[in-house]
């Protein structure tokens, strides 16, 4: 694990034992620190105790005196209601900050690297497990971590010369106060976790953050393909390297602008890139090629890489070809931004889509219904989708995944994809996003043994 002497003789409480709260509460406590740690579930506490983790109830212990509150992403600092911890820390002059800050605190005593950290609303997964893989296959010893794999403080720390690669979310960002990434990413902002930051203006204040802590030297890539980008471009500290995919080739050939041009223009089609398919992986690409160019990788070396890269479970994941339809899991896609682009991937879609909506409206998936052969709405949303689609294309509420995977492959010809691509968040039905496409890949295993497709 990450461990450092900054936190050695020093003070925390730590609220949130699920995976990332547990990794912080190890390292603060092989670090040297005093652990005051706490979760609403008896379950969690339970875990933590039996591995010698101190509880304390943290609603009644006295904040004075302690050096920072480390929160998990999920608790709100502000909106809709700030949690009571929350308010409790700002009161005694607490330190409110995740995990990550701890990360930036510690980078001093690790050995030399740098740090690579990737926003945006959507296609961030994407783009930080693709830089990962470019630095991989070019032979940088690299490190996952953030919003995606393993909590970073459970880490082991990279030799010299390694890269940590981290995917952060707003909610985390909001969480941090000194994280000066060598390269930081945004690949997009469009309308998502309003509930959380008010409105769309204190949800870009929040991924600006991140590019106010680079200093001049370092290297922010941001697409200049929205407006909300293009502000926070303005004003960015390190040097900008703008992106931009508005004039590709019709081949979805990704453009970049600025400094890596004459790098960029290497960039072939994107039929070249098996896992890299549609205008959103377009975006993808460009981020990733100009991230690993800044980290001084040569073009040939990327573009090799993008050739192996082998996608994300959950993003556009090739599931099965069963009767010659192409079943695709996209459970990932929470919002109708994140469809979008998977809609104009593929010229013949049988659409699953629905679950607990995060709009009334599916705006952004409008103008790429030409390819839906029909949809089948599930999930809370599965009335609501329903009416907003069956003016545009045959509609059949189908209540669950199960049935409406079934529906789908009835319906579905040679040549045809049926796509899980909800469009909404998953916790209607499901756990999460993962658990909701592990439901789709077991109806489609399903379909085999019953002789349904």
């Amino acid at each position: 694990m990450i461990t450092a002497r900054a936190f050695t003789g020093k003070r925390y409480a730590v609220f949130g034992l699920a995976r990332t709260g547990l990794a912080t509460a190890r390292a603060l406590a092989a670090s040297g620190a005093e652990v005051l740690a706490w979760d609403d579930g008896a379950a969690a506490r339970d875990k933590a105790a039996a591995e010698g983790i101190a509880l304390a109830n943290l609603y009644e212990t006295d904040f004075a005196g302690l050096d920072g509150l480390l929160l998990s992403p999920g608790v709100p600092l502000h909106l809709p209601t700030p949690h009571p911890l929350a308010e409790k820390a700002r009161a005694a002059g607490v330190a409110i900050m995740g995990d990550i800050e701890l990360f930036a605190r510690a980078r001093g005593e690790l050995p030399a690297h740098r740090v690579v950290a990737i926003t945006g609303t959507n296609g961030k997964s994407t783009t930080t497990a693709l830089i990962h893989h470019v630095l991989k296959e070019s032979g940088i010893e690299a490190r996952l971590g953030g919003n995606i794999g393993l909590p970073i403080l459970g880490e082991e720390p990279l030799p010299e010369g390694g890269v940590y690669v981290l995917e952060l979310s707003s909610f985390q960002i909001d969480l941090i106060h000194n994280l000066a990434a060598d390269v930081a990413v945004l690949t997009n902002i469009t309308p998502d976790h309003l509930d959380r930051h008010g409105d769309m203006a204190g949800y870009a204040h929040a991924k600006e953050r991140l590019f106010r802590m680079q200093t001049a030297e370092q290297t922010a890539v941001i697409s200049v393909d929205d407006a909300y980008c293009r502000a926070i471009a303005a004003v960015a500290t390190a040097k900008v390297c703008p992106i931009s995919i508005e004039a590709a080739q019709p081949e979805g050939v990704a453009v970049l602008e600025g400094q890596l041009l004459a790098g960029g223009a290497a960039l072939g089609a994107q039929s070249a890139w098996p896992r890299l398919q549609g205008p959103h992986n377009a975006q993808n690409a460009a981020a990733a090629f100009a991230a690993t160019r800044a980290l001084g990788v040569a073009p040939e070396q990327i573009l090799r890489a993008f050739e192996t890269y082998p996608g994300l479970p959950h993003r556009m994941e090739f599931v099965a070809e069963i009767g010659g339809v192409t079943y695709l899991n996209d459970s990932k896609a929470t919002n109708p931004t994140s469809t979008a682009p998977a809609l104009a991937a593929y010229p013949a879609i049988h659409w699953i889509a629905g679950g607990k909506a995060k709009t009334d409206e599916l705006d952004a998936c409008l103008p790429h219904l030409g390819s839906v052969r029909a949809a089948y709405t599930i999930g809370a949303a599965e009335e609501l989708f329903a009416t907003l689609l069956s003016p545009h294309v045959p509609v059949e509420k189908a209540g669950t995944l199960e049935n409406a995977v079934k529906l789908a492959a009835r319906r579905a010809r040679p040549g045809e994809v049926v796509l899980l691509s909800p469009a909404c968040a998953s916790y209607d039905q499901f756990r999460d996003f993962e658990a909701r496409g592990e439901a789709f890949r077991a109806a489609v295993a399903a379909l085999r043994e019953d002789g349904t497709a």
